[in-house]
């Protein structure tokens, strides 16, 4: 019983920042959290399943580091467009600017 817990817990957690990624999608802050929300998600899922087979855990390291990769820029583009436009709506973004 313990264990169908432990590995249902990193698919709530991943559904969890799936159903917040389709509610807040107007403001790009929150579906970079979201987003990094379910990266996350997938790592605890990723490391508990390599600890679980006893596999080198190499892998899971260059999986964060590429999540850690994936957050700046998501962070440098967040800046960058509320530098141009002010705020991180996306009602005020138009596809005619470039």
């Amino acid at each position: 019983m313990m264990s169908l817990l432990m590995w249902s817990f990193p698919l709530f957690l991943f559904l969890s920042g799936g159903w917040v990624f389709t509610s807040k999608r107007k403001h790009l802050l929150l579906t970079l959290l979201s987003l990094e929300f379910m990266v996350l998600s997938l790592f605890l899922f990723l490391f508990m399943y390599l600890n679980c087979m006893i596999f080198e855990l190499y892998f899971s390291m260059v999986f964060l580091t590429f999540s850690v990769c994936e957050g700046a820029l998501g962070l440098s583009i967040l800046v960058s467009m509320i530098r141009t436009h002010g705020n991180d709506y996306f009602q005020t973004f138009s596809v005619l600017q470039c």
